[in-house]
């Protein structure tokens, strides 16, 4: 069987998010010596802004397209998803109808937080990466994007999780899950950490996290007298959150 690995990201628009990917990317194919690897965004604007400086830019089903054309026989797809949400599932869809159509052998990864066993493994490793210079005393919250979806839950799961392991550290969602609203109100240090639970520094890291506007977490949890502390850096760039990564896609071997 000639197999291939396809990775599948929301996208990065900015140099260090797409410098984060060319580096995840040589971490596979260390990890799986001799298999080719491709990409797909699921993202059209960052599509078309690819496309528009002449870097690749295939939607997941163009990239199994592309695979079937090089006489790839079974290819190993694994979103960079955090919760198995709409735009998994989405990716599921387009490989489903991509093997249906024509005959190629395509299993999924699982996203990051799948299962119990991953939650509990993602909150050791948010353990792990904590900010070298926090204080013990200091809040760590993490910002997820959520979703309209059941599946947004597990960023809860991951709040439970994480506060067994340290009562200080806080993880939310954009939309759904654990709110910004109820994680303020646990907030007693005078300097909070800020930290984004996505896979790359994208536009929700620098704007909707870490940004200046009166809406940005940061400048919410500053109204009420505190001092935030972002960390730029996504999951990706992380050793005990690629480490599940890897392993999710063994599974699909």
């Amino acid at each position: 069987m000639k197999k291939v690995i396809l990775l599948v990201a929301f996208g990065a628009g900015n140099v260090q998010g797409q410098r984060m990917l060319r580096c995840f990317d040589e971490r596979v194919r260390k990890h799986f010596p001799g298999i080719p690897v491709r990409w797909a965004f699921t993202s059209l604007m960052l599509r078309e802004r690819l496309a528009n400086a002449k870097l690749k830019s295939d939607s997941v089903r163009k990239a199994l397209h592309k695979c079937c054309f090089e006489k790839f026989d079974e290819v190993a797809v694994q979103p960079l998803q955090t919760i198995a949400g709409e735009e998994y599932a989405d990716v599921r869809d387009a490989v489903g109808e991509v093997a249906g159509q024509t005959g190629i052998r395509g299993r999924v990864g699982r996203p990051l937080l799948a299962t119990d066993e991953d939650v509990r493994r993602a909150a050791e490793a948010v353990m792990r990466h904590l900010p070298e210079t926090r204080g013990p005393d200091e809040d760590v919250v993490l910002m997820g994007h959520g979703a309209r979806h059941a599946a947004v839950s597990r960023y809860g799961d991951l709040d439970a999780a994480a506060s067994l392991l340290d009562a200080r550290v806080h993880v939310g969602a954009m939309n759904g899950a654990v709110s910004l609203d109820n994680i303020v109100l646990r907030l007693t240090s005078r300097r909070v950490w800020l930290m984004p639970l996505l896979s790359v520094v994208g536009r929700h890291a620098l704007r909707d996290m870490a940004g200046e506007h009166a809406g940005s977490w940061r400048s919410r949890i500053e109204a009420v007298g505190h001092e935030c502390a972002p960390v730029l850096r996504g999951t990706v760039e992380y050793e005990e959150f690629i480490a599940i990564w890897l392993e999710h896609l063994e599974a699909c071997f």
